[in-house]
């Protein structure tokens, strides 16, 4: 069996164990498995609306993803996506009320305030790392926290000592009246392909560039990059700082299309920390993660239904996901139990 197909098959056979040993959770607690599995797929595809609203939750999903995958392919591991996110959302919901622009000059420029504020912020790790020698876990963490404090204090002074920014105008919003119509007024908004084109874009840097080239040179063996000629240093923070752009769209996602605003905040919205499960799960390739984003997006958002319809909590479907996540981060052990069966096949 090729090591191509065992990438493929790995996550799949996570995923199908993690359904059986969420199912046998599910029975052990005393709630029907089909049951909770038919409504998790009713509020995932059940009508337009569920659609519509599975397809938003996976927007974020998709560019946090790629933050955390651009990150590990280039040698770093970006845990500071959360607060990167968070400063991303801010800076687009204030580009996105404080300006009265043309809809085709208004919307790009919230959406790079909302880049390139994700960016400074892993530029900060990316340099402390580069320069200082900081480890990229430390620096994320106290970041993300900073990040937390810093956009509510700035939320509670643009709105006079209020919990939310005033709502952006209509030239800065994602949403539009016929995906609203299209899916029975669900929260749809033009997100998604903002994500999808940023899963080409990370495609492009990595695989067609000489850059690209570079920041994974460095990120495979940093000794080997600085001995071919390669400025180790900036490639770090030029892959922190990438990293960054994505962490930042994904605050967009939700300043410009979800909520249309930004609001104080008591704790972190997961999105970012959920990105690396998002990441693992997609093998940290940018087609990966797409599916990575769209399983963990329709898993956290057909749970809403499973209470209503099969009278089962939110919390086993954390489960499931917390299952899934397991197996794949334990998926040398499958891999190997691939790999013997595959040569057992060939044997006969």
């Amino acid at each position: 069996m090729s090591n191509r197909v065992v990438n493929i098959l790995v996550p799949v056979v996570s995923i199908i164990i993690g359904l059986i040993v969420g199912a046998i959770v599910m029975v052990v607690s005393g709630y029907d498995p089909v049951q909770g599995y038919i409504a998790l797929w009713n509020g995932i595809f059940g009508d337009s609306y569920s659609i519509g609203n599975t397809i938003r939750q996976i927007t974020p999903y998709i560019l946090s993803g790629l933050a955390v995958a651009f990150a590990f392919r280039t040698g770093l591991f970006n845990i500071g996506v959360e607060g990167q996110l968070l400063m991303g959302w801010l800076a687009a919901a204030y580009v996105g009320y404080a300006f009265e622009l043309p809809r085709f000059i208004h919307l790009p420029l919230a959406l790079l305030a909302a880049a390139a504020a994700g960016a400074f912020w892993a530029f900060i790790v990316g340099f402390l790392k580069a320069k200082l020698s900081v480890h990229e876990v430390i620096a994320s963490i106290m970041l993300n926290y900073t990040a937390l404090y810093i956009t509510n204090a700035v939320i509670r002074n643009l709105s006079d000592g209020g919990f939310k920014t005033p709502t952006v105008v209509e030239s800065a919003t994602l949403r539009m009246p016929w995906l609203r119509e299209i899916t029975d007024n669900s929260s749809l908004h033009l997100g998604i392909i903002v994500a999808l084109l940023m899963v080409f874009v990370m495609w492009f840097i990595l695989e067609k560039t000489t850059r690209g080239y570079e920041l994974k040179s460095v990120g495979f063996n940093k000794n080997a990059a600085e001995y071919a000629g390669m400025n180790v240093n900036k490639n770090i923070i030029l892959a922190m700082t990438i990293s960054g752009v994505f962490a930042g769209l994904a605050g967009a996602m939700e300043a410009l299309g979800t909520f249309q605003n930004a609001s104080i905040k008591a704790g972190f919205s997961g999105i970012g920390f959920d990105g690396i499960a998002v990441a693992l799960l997609g093998a940290n390739t940018p087609l990966g993660v797409v599916f990575g984003a769209s399983l963990f997006g329709s898993l956290k958002y057909g749970a809403l239904n499973m209470p209503n319809e099969a009278g089962i909590p939110e919390e086993i479907v954390s489960i499931i996901i917390a299952l899934i996540i397991f197996f794949v981060a334990s998926g040398y052990i499958i891999r190997v139990a691939l790999q013997k069966f595959g040569k057992k096949k060939e044997g006969q």
